[in-house]
């Protein structure tokens, strides 16, 4: 049958809509891709020699119960078993640098990843970056072998490489498959994929590390279901509704109905560079995703450290409780998707307010938590518990500052998300080096100190975006439409803009531009 026929037979016979089949899709791959960028938390406790004996100090050390033979005054770790794979004498300093290097690729591919994703589409941008992680990670092992620290450490800014550009391209992704109203649910299923791997990362390197297992196994495992993802994803997703082989007619007229990027249709303008960086609205998205990422990044790079060398879990224990966190907040994402789409739809509130409600519920409410955390000592159970209610309250992060990008700007979604994010994940960098610097002990007081760091953090990034944070499109992103505002003193944003665009007038309540036609 000719392809033209087979297409026919396929665009009859789809029953699932496409933009679900994308939301599946992405929900694996950032699942997946956050295996490969945390599983390093657990395994680097496996990779490092644990010698000698530990003075257990009351009040600033936990007694680990694997040891409660012996006295109080010195606690001789259980034996290690070995499986004959070499370990690491890396201090907690190295071991913080060694957890950041992932960052310093993932900071420098945001905003080319934005760039290539609204010149190519989304699809391969996503694509080749993950795939180019997956056999990273796959190579990690060897790597390690090869090169010691050195050779972790470029593997792994191998690896942020392939993953900086796949938040901005699903960002525009959605900006160009999904409609306003169903922006917080597709926003949370897609990008809580990331809790996804937060959850199966640890659990399943707990199980596969335990025993005395081959750490490189870990690597193998997620790397090598990367590659499997990449072989599904080129023959089921595509970068427009428009460029779908197979997707129903109806499902293409409802979504060119209803998206708003003009991008879904016609070739965008260049980016309005000019604009786009004395925005306002965009500046405080940084500020906010910063916060988020500050709390966030110390809690998937450093809670196993905390778990294991802290309150003395072990490695099958830590994995496990360094999944339930994210267990709370994949299932809290859908419930405050939901409620804040139906108040959208209804009209309870505005698109601003629920944006500026979900990152006060993602950001103050969790650095709360994570600071009576502190406080809980070596109180296992009080110390999970709290951690889980903060993982849980984060879960409004994909309501709120994830999305926001796609509200301010729908035709430049991909740029605005890479400049946010490529920015905010600067803290990635910053959050693992600072806490291997504050806690060298290991000892309570000294992650107490880390914690309200990120109290501090968390809490005034959410301030600053309380009071100058949007959720309305911004002049720049169309032209056309909106026109200049009448302070607008920097030159036309293109070279076809002409002396009678339309003015603009700022209702006195909201700084978004409306035309008045």
């Amino acid at each position: 049958m000719p392809l033209i026929g087979w297409r026919r037979v396929l665009n009859k016979a789809m029953v699932i809509p496409q933009r679900y089949v994308l939301g599946i899709m992405g929900l694996f791959a950032l699942g997946n891709s956050f295996t490969m960028r945390v599983c390093l938390s657990m395994t680097i406790t496996q990779m490092v020699l644990h010698t000698g004996s530990t003075e257990h100090i009351v009040g600033e050390t936990c007694p680990d119960p694997a040891n409660v033979a012996v006295s109080n005054a010195t606690a001789v770790k259980a034996p290690v078993l070995f499986t004959g794979r070499d370990r690491y004498d890396w201090d907690e300093a190295t071991q913080g640098f060694l957890l950041s290097a992932f960052y310093y690729g993932y900071v420098i591919t945001h905003l080319p990843g934005g760039l290539l994703a609204e010149k190519f589409g989304g699809k391969w941008t996503v694509g080749i970056g993950l795939l180019l992680t997956s056999v990273a990670t796959v190579l990690t092992p060897f790597a390690v072998t090869v090169g010691g620290a050195t050779g972790l450490f470029i593997i792994r800014v191998i690896e942020g490489f392939g993953e900086g550009p796949v938040t901005p391209a699903f960002v525009l992704l959605l900006a160009r498959w999904v409609p306003p109203s169903e922006r917080s649910r597709f926003g949370a299923m897609i990008f809580g994929g990331a809790q996804v791997g937060n959850v199966f990362g640890p659990y399943i390197s707990g199980i596969l590390l335990s025993n005395g297992g081959d750490w490189a196994n870990v690597f193998y495992v997620f790397g090598g279901l990367g590659i499997i993802w990449f072989v599904f994803w080129v023959f089921l997703c595509y970068s427009t509704p428009n460029t779908h082989p197979y997707i129903s007619d109806e499902e293409r007229e409802y979504l060119n109905n209803t998206v708003a990027a003009t991008g879904l249709n016609k070739k965008l303008d260049p980016v309005p560079f000019k604009a786009l960086l004395r925005s306002a609205p965009l500046w405080v998205l940084v500020m906010a995703a910063i916060g988020h990422d500050w709390g966030y990044f110390t809690m998937i790079t450093d809670l196993p450290k905390y778990f294991s060398d802290v309150l003395k879990f072990n490695i099958k224990e830590t994995g496990l409780m360094s999944a339930l966190p994210y267990i709370a907040m994949y299932v809290t994402s859908f419930i405050f998707a939901s409620i804040c789409d139906l108040c959208v739809k209804k009209k309870w509130h505005s698109i601003t307010t629920g944006r500026k409600i979900y990152t006060t519920v993602s950001s103050s409410i969790p650095a709360l938590f994570i600071i009576l955390a502190s406080y809980s000592g070596c109180n296992r159970a009080e110390a999970v518990g709290l951690f889980i209610a903060s993982m849980a309250f984060m879960g409004g992060f994909y309501s709120s500052v994830k999305i926001n990008a796609m509200d301010i700007s729908p035709n430049y979604a991909g740029t605005c998300s890479a400049f946010v994010n490529g920015i905010a994940a600067i803290s990635g960098i910053i959050t693992p080096y600072l806490v291997g610097l504050l806690t060298p002990d290991q000892t309570i007081g000294q992650w107490r100190i880390a914690f309200w760091t990120v109290f501090i953090v968390l809490v005034g990034t959410n301030v600053v975006y309380l009071i100058w944070g949007s959720g309305e499109p911004q002049w720049w992103d169309d032209v056309d439409k909106y026109g200049y505002p009448p302070n607008w003193k920097h030159g036309p944003l293109k070279k076809r803009a002409v002396d009678g665009e339309k003015k603009i007038v700022y209702p006195k309540h909201d700084h978004s531009p409306v035309s008045n036609d």
